[in-house]
């Protein structure tokens, strides 16, 4: 019988086993990779007793959740890439709270814990960088001075500091107290009681027990992406003037469900409450893109309320982030370190709105508060109102608070001493309670988690619970219920016609010399609501209309590259083959519930006939289905913005042998091309890019350029752009740049 064992749970991540060496290893660990275990056996409860303490008293309680003695691993091997096909690789702080606290390595007196520390594997940078993550998700600021730093009056961060010491039982530890890391390189390197480890290349080891070997190969193919553990209904989210759409109303451990989430309409414009794993398949599913999204209000930045700023830097803008100064320099640092980017760069990829704490913030119309919070690390509770007939509509948002009992253990009123002063619990407590028409709680108990029953007494109109991973008890139904997901409490009706005016914008953005007479010429054209899965265009097929995609995702593909592109909305389907009576030359498919215009061929025709953009259109959009069927530039990038793309790019050919000097972002139209650059260890690197492929990111993200010398290897045409400020400002953009670089390192 084998020693050592592997098998694949989802794509690209693997369970190794070495029983007899007590070694048990999550091998890859993207967004949800606990969930993964526990859906396929490799969590299960453990039955041992624990000594003389009850599971439910505060010693048996963790940041998410209470604890129930479980098994599971107890090494994590980390992938080399911190970005694999867009998706964050490696996501280490759930599977080790899951060791630290349900497994029960750091409680007292529990039978796990047994000195023994959860082990990180991988090479030095990438240890380094989840071991500050981890370190900043579970404590986030560390400091009097970090708190200070925000802005906080001096008694308010010394009270905020008392709160997170009585948390962290009185003490700040360093990550290497919670966590031991094995560095691997190109040697083998014992991981535990005579297992060995070795990096073979880039995202390939082999481990070896006695005469035993397995090799665990983390890459992802070309056209995989990292599995979602659960599977949500499609709907269709109608855009209102003041609704709550429910999104999540599960917890961290919850396989079944999202964690807790709220979508919020305004005025037609979409904005998100939290951003947890797998926020992607969230928004498809009640079809809105994440192009759509115009801001996200942010509670605080543990990962199954913050996994998700990774996809949402995914988009062709800067997304609007809201929340109070000190929530987002938690954010910043735990972002950064995960990322390996500076703080500063947290402005390149979100457009940062402070909110003023315990003030009424008016966003166009839309007023939020935040209150704070206490809990491990910083965080908001967050009120929404807005004006109308009979006064104003209201909704809370209640995520991550502590029950009543647990503050009231709290109470301290020494202020050397951790804990809460009575002042501030009755403040706190008021703010809890406080009556709205929709309110949303977190009933997940334990140390750091709510209690329905808390909430008998308050006089909302509507409560929702949330934050679990249980089915509620017939006590919690009386005080709230349950939630489907994609269900809306509708507090203000629209009566605009959103989405038709979003239409108008990315047709003035696609059109910006042409009368508004005849944009809205095309505006009164037949609209069609369209379920995911729906075949828009066939390839090979002479399409009958142009289709404007005005909301959610669709996607093309492509039967030459064997792969597929999604499409943002803003995307015009057909709109070259319409004009030239072409054939397609891809499938166009629906991923979620979209709504399109639908343009007649013989009007659009004459709509481009009559504002002579025959030419313009015929200049750019050959170029625009090259950069859709492109990796850099065919990802959630809108028609107007791959149109001024493609008006600031030239093309070039190169002979065979020839050098070609790089001037912006270069891209491959056709043929090869050799890079040679010099690494730091002196030693020369040449890489072959092809159709399609690209370089020159690296100036445009750090303003350096790491390529001595570019030549074609073939006869080439190469795309230039040098207009790079176009690039510098779509999010997208820069974070393909960034993962590519890290590839070719």
């Amino acid at each position: 019988m084998s020693k050592i064992s592997k098998i694949q749970i989802s794509a690209g991540i693997f369970w190794l086993e070495v029983p007899e060496a007590e070694l048990y290893v999550l091998c890859g660990c993207p967004a949800d990779s606990v969930k993964h275990l526990m859906k396929a056996g490799k969590i299960n409860i453990f039955d041992r007793k624990v000594g003389s303490l009850e599971p439910g008293s505060a010693s048996f309680h963790h940041p998410h959740g209470p604890v129930t003695s479980e098994t599971g691993p107890n090494a994590i091997l980390l992938s080399d890439l911190s970005v694999q096909n867009g998706d964050f690789a490696n996501l280490a702080e759930f599977p080790v709270l899951q060791m630290l606290y349900r497994q029960g390595m750091i409680l007292p007196d529990h039978p796990n814990n047994t000195g023994a520390k959860p082990l990180l594997i991988g090479q030095r940078n990438v240890v380094n960088a989840q071991m500050e993550y981890i370190y900043r998700g579970n404590y986030g600021l560390t400091s009097l001075e970090e708190i200070l730093e925000t802005g906080i009056s001096q008694d308010i961060a010394e009270e905020m500091m008392r709160i997170k010491l009585y948390f962290a039982f009185g003490n700040i530890r360093s990550s290497t107290d919670l966590l031991e890391p094995r560095i691997v390189e190109h040697k083998p390197v014992e991981v535990l009681n005579g297992v060995t480890v070795q990096r073979i290349n880039v995202n390939h080891y082999k481990f070896t027990y006695l005469n035993e070997s397995l090799e665990v190969n983390l890459n992802l193919d070309k056209t995989e992406r990292y599995m979602t553990p659960y599977e949500l209904e499609n709907h269709n989210f109608k855009r209102e003037y003041f609704s709550v759409v429910h999104t999540g109303e599960g917890d961290g451990w919850d396989i079944n469900r999202p964690c807790m989430a709220s979508v919020i309409s305004f005025q037609g414009k979409v904005f998100l409450i939290d951003v947890g794993p797998n926020i992607a398949h969230t928004l498809n599913s009640i079809g809105v893109d994440v192009n759509e999204v115009e801001g996200i209000f942010h509670t605080h930045a543990h990962d199954d309320h913050f996994a998700g700023l990774t996809t949402l830097i995914r988009a062709n803008h800067r997304i609007k982030y809201y929340t109070t100064p000190i929530v987002r320099a938690s954010v910043t640092k735990k972002l950064s370190a995960l990322m390996s980017i500076s703080e500063d760069s947290f402005k390149d990829f979100f457009e940062v709105c402070d909110l003023e704490l315990d003030v009424w913030n008016n966003i166009e119309g839309l007023e939020v508060k935040p209150v704070y919070s206490p809990h491990p690390v910083e965080t908001n509770i967050l009120f929404f109102r807005t004006l109308w007939e009979d006064g104003y509509s209201t909704y809370a948002h209640l995520a991550d608070i502590s029950s009543h009992k647990v503050l009231k253990k709290m109470v301290e009123e020494n202020p050397q001493l951790p804990g809460i002063s009575s002042e501030k619990l009755k403040k706190v407590w008021g703010e809890y309670i406080q009556p709205v028409n929709v309110k949303k709680i977190d009933i997940g108990g334990g140390l750091i988690h709510g209690k329905a029953i808390d909430f008998k007494i308050d006089k909302s109109d509507k409560i929702i619970l949330a934050h679990t991973a249980q089915k509620l008890t017939q006590v919690e139904k009386v005080i709230g219920c349950g939630v489907s997901f994609g269900s809306t409490d509708t507090l203000i009706e629209g009566h605009e016609d959103y989405t038709l005016e979003f239409g108008a914008e990315y047709l003035r953005g696609y059109y910006p010399n042409v009368e508004i007479g005849e944009i809205h010429m095309l505006l009164n054209c037949e609209r069609e609501s369209i379920n995911a899965g729906t075949i828009l265009l066939r390839d090979k097929e002479i399409p009958k209309h142009v289709r404007l995609v005005l909301t959610g995702v669709a996607e093309l593909l492509s039967p030459r590259e064997k792969t597929s592109y999604p499409l943002s909305s803003g995307t015009l389907i057909g709109e070259l083959d319409v004009i030239f009576g072409q054939k397609s030359t891809g499938t166009y498919r629906t991923l979620s519930h979209i709504e399109t215009l639908k343009i007649p061929a013989i009007l659009f025709n004459e709509f481009v006939s009559r504002n002579h953009l025959l030419n313009q259109i015929q200049s750019t959009q050959e170029t625009i289905k090259f950069l859709q069927q492109t990796w850099l530039f065919g990802e959630s990038i809108s028609s107007p913005i791959q149109s001024q793309i493609a008006q600031n790019i030239t093309l070039k050919s190169y002979n065979k042998g020839e050098k070609i000097e790089c001037e912006g972002l270069m891209l491959v139209k056709k043929g090869k091309v050799e890079l040679i650059s010099l690494g730091t260890d002196k030693k020369e690197s040449r890489y072959k890019v092809g159709q399609g492929d690209f370089w020159g990111g690296e100036k445009i993200i750090s303003n350096t350029s790491k390529y001595m010398e570019v030549r074609a290897i073939t006869q080439a045409d190469i795309y230039k752009i040098t207009d790079v400020d176009i690039m510098k400002n779509i999010p997208i953009i820069r974070w393909k740049m960034m993962e590519q670089n890290e590839k070719r390192k």
